[in-house]
């Protein structure tokens, strides 16, 4: 029997704000548009829980169809969507750092027979704003500039 393929990615950044703090941004998700620029429109089927249901339309984009598959405040949630028999799981965590503050990472896994193949091909396309949206979400949840509109200045 055959394991199944994965391709991953991961990037991660500081922060001097608490992870409860960031966790506000995150379970916003109707929000999510002012601090990542990828986003015209968001729609959630429900509250911020396992189960729920998010609809992203990316700039330019086809509509894409997340489901919150664990929901673990202030620390974590992890969002899933399926394409082509592929399964995209992206985890979005926030871990309390010793002196105060949180490390953020975001991490992709695409996993499926093929995702050897279609990982190195679509996830890089997928995960290159990361730097920037987590850099834009660090930028409101420490209070900077952005409060009212993108964060940054549109930088993410």
């Amino acid at each position: 029997m055959r394991e199944t393929a994965m391709w991953e990615y991961e990037h991660s950044a500081e922060t001097t704000a608490a992870p409860a703090t960031v966790w506000s941004y995150w379970a916003d998700v109707e929000r999510w548009g002012d601090w990542n620029a990828d986003i015209e429109k968001i729609e959630v089927t429900g509250p911020f829980t396992a189960g729920t249901e998010i609809t992203m339309h990316p700039a330019g984009q086809e509509p894409v169809r997340l489901l919150l598959a664990e929901v673990r405040e202030p620390e974590l949630f992890v969002d899933e969507a399926r394409f082509d028999g592929l399964l995209f799981r992206t985890a979005h965590r926030a871990t309390p750092l010793p002196g105060g503050g949180a490390r953020i990472v975001y991490r992709m896994e695409i996993t499926g027979e093929a995702a050897d193949q279609a990982g190195p091909q679509i996830g890089p396309a997928i995960t290159a704003d990361w730097p920037e949206t987590v850099a834009a979400l660090i930028d409101r949840a420490e209070g900077g500039p952005g409060e009212g509109g993108r964060a940054g200045g549109g930088r993410c």
